[in-house]
C-alpha cells in the first residue's frame, strides 16, 4: 500500500493526540496493584533450564576507552564487521554494562543496574544468538543478571539463516558475533506504575541500547541498534508467549576495523542519489 504524503500527516497527527490523551488516563480513584499491596512480581525471570556458564567480572584486561568525550564522539552504528570472534570478557562486559546487577534495594524491592530505570524496576531480559564467542557454542542463550551468567537454551539449526529471518533479511547482520534481543516483561511495572508505566519503558529501553553502544565502543567493537525485526519469530526463537513478555529491541554487536568505515558509508547512497 503506497501511503500519500496527506495520509501520512493524518495518522501523525493521530498518532501524536493519541499519546498527548494518554498520559494521564486514569481516574482519581484509580489505584496501582503496588498501592493495592498486591504482590510485587519477580525482579528477574526465573533461570529457563539451560547449561549455566558464569562470566568474568574482571574486565581490566580489555583495555577499555575510558574518555567519555571519545567515547561520545567515537560512537557509530557499525553494519560493517571482520567476522572475527569476539572474546568472553568482552561479551561479559557488554552484558554487565547493559542489565547487570550493582546491589538490591531493600530485601528484594529492587535491583540497582548499570542503567537508570523508572522505579528501578528494570522490565527488560536479555536474550543471545551467539555465533562467534570465545568460550561459548553456537546458539541461543538467556543472561542470568543477578548470576552474572549467561544459560545455554540450544543450538540453532541453521543457524545464519536464522539470523537474517530475524532481522527481516538484514543480510550485513549475519556477519556479527552475537545478536541481542531483548524482550520487555510489561507487569514488572505496571505492578508500580499501571497505566503510566509504557511511556517510561520506552525511555528505559533506550537507556538499554545506549549503553551498549558505548560500552562496545569502549571495547573496540562495533554495534547496531535495529528496530526492523521479526516479532513472531524472535519471540517464537526464545519461547516469548508474546503477551507477558515480548521481543522489543534488537542490538548486533561484531568485530571492526577503522578502515571499514568507508564501507558504512555505502549504507547512505541513497541519500546522494536521491539528492538529500
Amino acid at each position: 500500500m503506497e501511503w500519500t504524503k496527506e495520509q501520512l500527516e493524518a495518522a501523525g497527527r493521530e498518532s501524536r493526540l493519541y499519546l498527548k490523551n494518554t498520559s494521564h488516563p486514569d481516574p482519581e480513584d484509580y489505584r496501582t496493584d503496588q498501592q493495592k499491596m498486591l504482590p510485587q512480581p519477580p525482579l528477574v525471570k526465573a533461570p529457563m533450564g539451560g547449561t549455566v556458564t558464569s562470566l568474568p567480572k574482571d574486565f581490566s584486561a580489555l583495555g577499555l576507552h575510558e574518555n567519555l568525550f571519545e567515547l561520545l564522539t567515537r560512537r557509530v552504528s557499525s553494519r560493517v564487521y571482520t567476522e572475527e570472534q569476539i572474546i568472553l570478557t568482552q561479551l561479559s562486559f557488554l552484558l554487565w554494562a547493559t542489565q547487570g546487577v550493582k546491589g538490591i534495594r531493600g530485601r528484594k524491592y529492587a535491583t540497582l543496574r548499570t542503567v537508570p530505570c523508572g522505579g528501578a524496576r528494570h522490565p527488560f531480559e536479555t536474550y543471545l544468538l551467539v555465533k562467534n564467542v570465545e568460550g561459548l557454542q553456537p546458539g541461543k542463550y538467556h543472561y542470568l543478571p543477578m548470576e552474572h551468567a549467561v544459560e545455554f537454551l540450544g543450538p540453532v539449526e541453521d543457524l545464519e539463516n536464522v539470523m537474517d529471518a530475524t532481522m527481516e533479511g538484514q543480510r550485513w547482520a549475519v556477519k556479527s558475533g552475537v545478536i541481542f534481543y531483548w524482550s520487555f516483561v510489561p507487569y514488572r511495572t505496571e505492578w508500580r506504575y499501571g497505566v503510566f508505566s509504557h511511556h517510561m519503558s520506552l525511555i528505559d529501553l533506550g537507556h538499554v541500547g545506549e549503553n551498549l553502544y558505548l560500552a562496545a565502543t569502549a571495547a573496540g567493537l562495533g554495534t547496531c541498534g535495529i528496530g526492523a525485526y521479526d516479532q513472531d519469530l524472535c519471540d517464537a526463537l526464545f519461547g516469548l508467549d508474546g503477551e507477558d513478555e515480548f521481543t522489543v529491541y534488537t542490538e548486533t554487536v561484531g568485530t571492526v576495523r577503522p578502515e571499514d568505515a568507508g564501507a558504512e558509508k555505502a549504507f547512505y547512497n541513497f541519500v546522494d542519489e536521491a539528492g538529500w
